[in-house]
Parts: C-alpha cells; sequence; structure tokens
C-alpha cells in the first residue's frame, strides 16, 4: 500500500507542478482572450497550431517551429535575421511568459510571420497553454 501512496504523490506533485508553470501574465491573457469570445484552452489544439503552415516565404513553408525549433527547451534561430531565440519552455526559461506585453507583441509579430495573419484569441490561449507545459 505504501508504493501506491508514494506513486499518488508522486504524480500529485506533477501534476501541481506543471501548474505552477502559468504566470500572472498568462493568467490575465487567458482572461483577456476569455473576454473576446474565446473558451476551453487546450494544449493539445496549440502543439497543433504549434505546427500548423501558413505563409511561404523563399518556398519555404513557415510554422512556429520554422525559427523556434521543434525542442523548445533548446534555443532557436529566426529565419531572415539568423538571430538567436531564447528557449520557449518556460521549464528552461523561466523569464518567458512572465510579461502580457510582451506576450502579445511577439504573438501578433509571429503569427504574421507564420502565417501571413494576426492569430486569433483561441489561437493565442491554445498555443500559450501548449507553450506553458513544456
Amino acid at each position: 500500500m505504501k508504493p501506491l501512496f508514494t506513486l499518488m504523490a508522486l504524480i500529485g506533485t506533477l501534476v501541481m507542478a506543471s501548474a505552477a508553470s502559468a504566470t500572472p501574465a498568462s493568467d490575465e491573457l487567458f482572461a483577456r482572450y476569455k473576454s473576446e469570445g474565446a473558451s476551453g484552452f487546450d494544449a493539445e489544439r496549440g502543439k497543433a497550431d504549434w505546427a500548423k503552415e501558413g505563409k511561404v516565404e523563399d518556398g519555404v513553408k513557415m510554422n512556429c517551429s520554422t525559427c523556434h525549433g521543434d525542442d523548445l527547451r533548446k534555443p532557436g534561430k529566426h529565419k531572415k535575421t539568423g538571430k538567436v531565440i531564447e528557449p520557449m519552455a518556460p521549464s528552461v526559461n523561466p523569464e518567458r511568459f512572465t510579461d502580457a506585453k510582451k506576450i502579445e507583441k511577439w504573438f501578433k509579430r509571429n503569427c504574421n510571420d507564420a502565417w501571413g495573419r494576426e492569430c486569433t484569441a483561441q489561437e493565442k490561449g491554445d498555443v500559450l497553454k501548449f507553450l506553458l507545459s513544456k
């Protein structure tokens, strides 16, 4: 019985650690996106949006991984400028997702770069949920 209790305690700790990656900024943004009509934010839908190809540039279909890479715990590299992009995963970069203004700035810029349009409130909420799980 004791090993089962230990396993349950470990699972509970992991679930709480995952939820702890949310920040006051992300909570503020989730509330804002809900006020704009979005709801039920889903990390799996955000993962699919992350991989969704949009704009074609220089013969390459763009998606979020084009610049951020597939392993969000590692740095990425901007396609046009070659500038290094710090890891997106808050598990290795705790400064990520702590400033709502910066998050909105980057959503606006990156959605236009990858998809050729601004993201909807639902897309932003889903992608933010996905990123916070990393």
